[in-house]
């Protein structure tokens, strides 16, 4: 959304990242409800991580309102690089490990996926290094304009080994409230406009209504290299925009 209304339409970065968070909340709410539905997200889990992810959202926001937009563009290139990157790891074969950890057992973060064999149990793992994770995830959404998506789905991915499409669907139902919570900020810098978020909102919601079909019917394989192309080659964009100081 950020390359295509810097880049293309000539927005600036700023106003561009105010009207990203708005349709971050828009396309989060179109989608969540059917991934809640189905039994894919998991909302306990959710919601315990949204507490890292919202502090470091209003951190994020209220640094992103003091510089420069070059920069910015470059952090937002690089970041994408590298969740392209690190998204590129094969997924691993779903293990139910035979002990829960002191955490788990406390926060109850275990859950099932639907699978067309019937319910796949899964346990979150390493929870205090994904809670950091997503702490540096709000930071990133609130600096950046983005929901960070990509790096929710990489935490509950990699650090807490769960199986993608509950990771991606988790990630879908969070991005909401970080969203919302950096949005205040811009709001009150005036760097919302409503003439440019209107647009954008009603395009992601339509979108996000045809994406959440197609996740449901593709498998992990085909999802990770959509993810990661696109990613990816808007990463390199932005950075030799922000470099080049077109941005």
């Amino acid at each position: 959304m950020i390359p295509l209304l810097t880049l293309v339409f000539g927005v600036d970065m700023h106003y561009a990242m105010g009207a990203s968070l708005v349709s971050v909340i828009a396309t989060s709410s179109g989608s969540a409800a059917a991934y809640v539905r189905d039994g894919y997200s998991n909302v306990r889990i959710g919601l315990f991580l949204e507490i890292a992810t919202t502090s470091g959202a209003l951190v994020g926001a209220m640094l992103a309102t003091r510089a420069p937009t070059s920069l910015l563009a470059t952090i937002l290139g690089l970041v994408l690089l590298y969740t392209a990157f690190t998204g590129a790891r094969k997924e691993a074969p779903l293990k139910i490990e035979p002990e829960s950890s002191r955490q788990r057992g406390f926060l109850r973060l275990d859950g099932n996926m639907p699978e067309a064999t019937g319910p796949a149990p899964y346990r979150a793992r390493r929870i205090p290094l994904a809670f950091g994770l997503m702490g540096v995830a709000g930071i990133m959404s609130g600096l950046l304009g983005i929901g960070s998506g990509a790096i929710k789905v990489l935490a509950m991915d990699w650090a807490m080994g769960l199986p993608f499409k509950v990771s991606t669907t988790t990630s879908n139902f969070m991005i909401g409230v970080t969203a919302a919570a950096g949005a205040g900020i811009y709001l009150r810098n005036g760097y919302i406009q409503p003439g440019l978020a209107m647009p954008v909102v009603l395009g992601v919601l339509a979108g996000s209504m045809i994406g959440a079909k197609i996740l449901m019917s593709k498998t992990s394989p085909y999802l990770r290299t959509i993810f990661r192309f696109v990613i990816g080659a808007l990463g390199m964009e932005l950075i030799f925009s922000g470099l080049k100081g077109r941005i």
